[in-house]
């Protein structure tokens, strides 16, 4: 009995030896993959799960069991324990997740175009062409007739009356497009997210986590066309003086654009969530790094952020059709009138000068953030992805800085005043992307890494 008991022992502890080396091993594929995910957008803890399914079953061949299995898969899939491990957005395989980030990029990269086109709409004077609006909308006027009725409605409005009166039916079908485009390509986008999003949850891809995220966020893509319609019907009211330029209410532009920056930094994190679950790390000394670049990054993000909202309201009071000369605001550096508004609040949404000054000066505080993110972290030992997202986001804010000056002094035509618009967007995704991979990495990840990296 002592010899079977002593028989019986060495096989657990030779069991056990050999579920400890391959879960190391299998931390190693987890570590390997979440760097290989960075540069592809592939998932590290599919293909870990993979091989811890297919060890497991050898070794239950072999009459090991169960629970040092279950343990074992559990370290290998990376994503199950909700204390020490990655929860994953995505849990049906690499290949789900592989469809469910191309599809969220899609949106994101939809929302990105849908922001370029409403930019082109308001800097051709479009957004006031059609004077009603239905959620489902409509077909366009199919013959002549229908055009005259659509034109003498618009014949009706202010902008009509006090700025293009005696245009022609051949430009008005012209700014007619351009807002019916805008309308429907944001009713196409609402089509192409919703019939995905139900197609894979029916298959069960998509968490619960993962679907309320996307359920707020279609909410929010619907309420864009409410947003937008009330944004259009201010400018659809009589100004308050016949000397006043018929526009829409530069509150309300600012909250259809900004609403709509939100939607696209939600897809693009949550995109971004989906294919690469872990951070890019090869050693403690650079997440230790990341840290420390997460700390600066975080603060020049939301000023970046900060400094787009208030584009939107220079676009809002046409400010940037005023003072065009830089660096000085005609012959000041700071304008007369700043504060004439009262109360005193009202200047930095309303007032065309203040608003512009705030934007110049926003816009130099966000260059000169990013360029000392820049040099602050020249010292610090990171990721050389990490380092090399940052020296792009530097040179994408001063090319950004460089088409608002542009744009200013050219007194706003349509293509600069869109790489403006889309310029800002860009940097902003930039920005996304450099907070996303500074992340904490998950404790899993965290205890297979070593040291010091080896040079890459």
């Amino acid at each position: 009995m002592y010899r079977s008991s002593s028989r019986l022992a060495s096989l657990l502890i030779k069991g056990k030896s050999i579920l400890n080396s391959n879960a190391a091993a299998s931390a190693s594929i987890i570590r390997g993959s979440s760097n290989q995910g960075f540069r592809v957008f592939a998932s590290s803890s599919a293909a870990a799960g993979s091989v811890a399914g297919g060890f497991g079953s050898r070794l239950l061949r072999k009459g090991f069991p169960s629970p040092y299995i279950r343990n074992f898969c559990t370290i290998a899939s990376a994503g199950v324990d909700k204390k020490d491990g990655l929860q994953l957005l995505v849990t049906a395989g690499s290949h789900a997740q592989k469809m469910v980030g191309i599809w969220l990029f899609g949106s994101a990269a939809w929302v990105f175009s849908m922001v370029i086109l409403g930019g082109v709409t308001r800097l051709t004077r479009s957004g006031l062409s059609m004077t009603d609006w239905k959620f489902t909308g409509s077909l366009p006027p199919m013959s002549e007739e229908e055009w005259l009725q659509e034109f003498e409605k618009y014949k009706q409005s202010p902008e009509y009356k006090l700025l293009n009166k005696g245009m022609s039916v051949a430009d008005f079908k012209f700014i007619y497009w351009m807002e019916y485009g805008h309308r429907m390509w944001g009713r196409a986008l609402g089509i192409m997210f919703a019939l995905p999003f139900s197609y894979f949850m029916r298959k069960g891809y998509i968490t619960l986590r993962l679907g309320l995220r996307l359920s707020v966020l279609f909410a929010l893509g619907a309420g864009q066309g409410l947003i937008g319609w009330w944004m259009v019907k201010s400018g659809l009211e009589e100004p308050a003086s016949e000397y006043a330029e018929p526009r829409v209410s530069p509150y309300r532009l600012a909250a259809h654009l900004t609403s709509a920056f939100a939607i696209y930094c939600g897809l693009l994190w949550t995109a971004l969530s989906v294919v690469m679950p872990e951070p890019p790390a090869e050693s403690i000394t650079w997440v230790n790094g990341a840290a420390k670049v997460k700390r600066l990054a975080l603060p020049v993000g939301l000023l970046v952020g900060i400094t787009a909202v208030s584009g939107a309201f220079v676009a809002g009071n046409d400010a940037g059709r005023a003072y065009n000369t830089f660096p000085k605001m005609g012959d000041t550096w700071i304008p007369d009138g700043i504060i004439s508004m009262k109360p005193i609040i009202r200047n930095f949404f309303e007032n065309t000068a203040t608003v512009q000054l705030d934007h110049r000066i926003l816009a130099t505080m966000t260059l000169a953030s990013i360029g000392s993110l820049w040099a602050a972290t020249r010292k610090i030992d990171i990721h050389p992805a990490v380092r090399s997202l940052i020296g792009s986001t530097l040179g994408m804010a001063a090319l950004q800085v460089t088409l608002g000056i542009s744009t200013l002094l050219s007194y706003v035509p349509v293509s600069l005043g869109t790489a403006h618009q889309a310029g800002a967007l860009t940097l902003l995704t930039l920005m996304i992307l450099l907070n996303h991979v500074v992340r904490r990495p998950s404790v899993c990840l965290l205890r297979t890494l070593p040291p010091v990296s080896k040079t890459i």
